[in-house]
C-alpha cells in the first residue's frame, strides 16, 4: 500500500493551489493529487466562455504546464475516483482498485452538475458545463448539424453558467432560448436592477428569455433530444440542451465516513472537517462566513478555492491562520465584465453609481446602512476601491455613494 504525506482529492483551482502552497511553504514529503478528471489542473471559468466559443485552446487555460507538477514532485493520478475514506486507518480506496494511506487529506473534489429530474432527462444531446470533457462533447454536438445550419439550443437556468453559455453560443451563431423558473436572471447572486440590465442585454443580442417558466419534460426522437416541453404546454424544438442549475457537492465518501455536513461538508476556520487530519476546501466546503453574517455557506468561486487552499496548507505546515477573505466573483458576457466583491444576500438597500445606458456602472449594496457588497459592470476602478468599503463595512451617505464623480477610495 502506497503512502503519501498529503493526498489532495480533486484537480481544480483549490487542489492545484493547495499543492503549490505546500511546496512554497517548504513541504518536501510526497504529495498525491487524485482526480476523476483526465486532464492536469486547468481553469474552470473559461469553460462556459472562451473555451466554449473557441477563443482559447485548452493549452491556454491550463493552470500550469504539465511538467510543472512532476518538477515539484506532485504525483497526478488522473481518471481515478476516491470511493471510500477510512479516517481511522487514514486509508483511501480508489476506483482503480488500489489503496493509499495519508498523513493529511485535503478534499477539493468540488461538485457534480445538478441534473434535470423530469422525464426524458437522459436523452443524448443534454449537456452540462463543469469539465473540459463536458464542453468538448457540447462543441461536438454543435458541429454535427446535418444541414450545416446554426444549432438551436435551449439553456435551463439563468445564473452565471447559463448566461455565459448563452453569450458564447450567440457568438457561434446558435439560436438560444434560456428557461428560468424564477422571475429574473441571476436572482440568487444579484439585485433586481442588475438582473433587469442583463436580461435586456441578452434580449438585445437575440436570446429568447423565458422567466417564471419551468421545464415539464424533455421530448426526443429515438435516443436524442428534439425539444423541451415547458410548464406552459409549449414545446421548444432544439438540437441541444444545456443544464445550468447548480451543483451537488461531491462529498459522499466523507459523509459516509462520518464527516459532519448537510450542504457539502462542514469545516472550521482552518478548513478542518470533523474527521481527524481531513481538510476540505472550495465549492464543497461549508463554512461560517464573516461576510455573510457568519451564516454557514458554500462559496463557488476561484477566490474561495484558492484562499481556502492557502489556509489548509498553512495549517498543515503549522502556521494556523483563520480563513477570512473578502469574497469576489466575476462573469464575462458579450462585452460586459461583471466584477462582484462581497455578498449582497440580505441587503436592504442598493445605490446605483453611474448610468447603465453607458454600460459602465456599479451598484452598492447596504445592510443597516453598511456597505456589504458591490456589483461593478465595466468598472474595475469601483471594484478595486470598493473592496475596502466591504472589508470595514463602511457607513457612507447614500448621496455620496451615488455620486460617481467621487472616487470610492475618497469616502473612507
Amino acid at each position: 500500500m502506497e503512502h503519501y504525506d498529503v493526498v489532495i482529492v480533486g484537480s481544480g483551482h483549490g487542489a492545484a493551489q493547495a499543492a503549490i502552497a505546500l511546496r512554497q511553504a517548504g513541504h518536501e514529503a510526497p504529495i498525491l493529487m487524485v482526480s476523476r478528471d483526465r486532464n492536469p489542473p486547468y481553469e474552470r471559468p473559461p469553460l462556459s466562455k472562451e473555451y466554449l466559443s473557441g477563443d482559447k485552446p485548452f493549452e491556454r487555460i491550463m493552470l500550469r504546464p504539465e511538467a510543472f507538477w512532476a518538477e515539484r514532485d506532485v504525483e497526478l493520478r488522473l481518471g481515478c475516483n476516491v470511493n471510500e475514506v477510512d479516517p481511522d486507518a487514514h486509508v483511501l480506496s480508489l476506483s482503480d482498485g488500489g489503496q493509499v494511506t495519508y498523513r493529511k487529506l485535503i478534499w477539493a473534489a468540488g461538485g457534480d452538475p445538478r441534473r434535470l429530474s423530469c422525464s426524458g432527462a437522459d436523452y443524448a444531446g443534454i449537456h452540462t458545463i463543469r469539465s473540459r470533457r463536458d464542453v468538448d462533447l457540447l462543441r461536438g454536438d454543435l458541429e454535427t448539424g446535418s444541414d450545416g445550419a446554426a444549432r438551436r439550443a435551449v439553456i435551463v437556468g439563468a445564473g452565471y453558467i447559463g448566461l455565459e453559455a448563452a453569450a458564447s453560443l450567440r457568438k457561434l451563431g446558435c439560436t438560444v432560448t434560456v428557461i428560468e423558473m424564477l422571475d429574473r436572471v441571476m436572482a440568487r447572486v444579484a439585485g433586481e436592477e442588475l438582473s433587469d440590465f442583463y436580461a435586456a442585454e441578452h434580449r438585445a443580442h437575440g436570446v429568447d428569455l423565458r422567466l417564471d417558466t419551468a421545464v415539464e419534460k424533455i421530448a426526443g426522437t429515438g435516443d436524442r433530444v428534439s425539444g423541451v416541453v415547458l410548464s406552459t404546454g409549449e414545446t421548444l424544438a432544439c438540437d441541444v440542451v444545456i443544464v445550468g442549475i447548480g451543483i451537488v457537492p461531491s462529498v459522499g465518501p466523507l459523509i459516509a465516513a462520518g464527516a459532519a455536513g448537510s450542504n457539502g461538508v462542514d469545516v472550521d476556520e482552518y478548513c478542518r472537517t470533523s474527521l481527524d487530519d481531513v481538510y476540505a476546501i472550495g465549492d464543497c466546503a461549508a463554512h461560517a462566513n464573516p461576510y455573510a453574517d457568519q451564516a454557514v455557506i458554500r462559496l463557488e468561486s476561484v477566490q474561495n478555492a484558492n484562499d481556502m487552499a492557502n489556509t489548509a496548507a498553512r495549517a498543515i505546515m503549522g502556521d494556523k491562520r483563520e480563513y477570512d477573505a473578502v469574497p469576489w466573483f466575476w462573469s464575462n458576457q458579450y462585452d460586459l465584465r461583471l466584477q462582484t466583491v462581497g455578498i449582497s444576500y440580505g441587503h436592504d438597500d442598493a445605490v446605483l453609481r453611474g448610468d447603465p445606458a453607458l454600460r459602465k456602472f456599479s451598484i452598492v449594496y447596504l445592510r443597516e446602512g453598511r456597505v456589504i457588497a458591490l456589483d461593478c459592470v465595466n468598472n474595475t476602478r469601483d471594484y478595486a476601491q470598493g473592496r475596502k468599503l466591504v472589508e470595514v463595512r463602511a457607513v457612507i451617505e447614500r448621496e455620496r455613494l451615488a455620486d460617481s464623480e467621487i472616487a470610492l477610495k475618497d469616502m473612507l
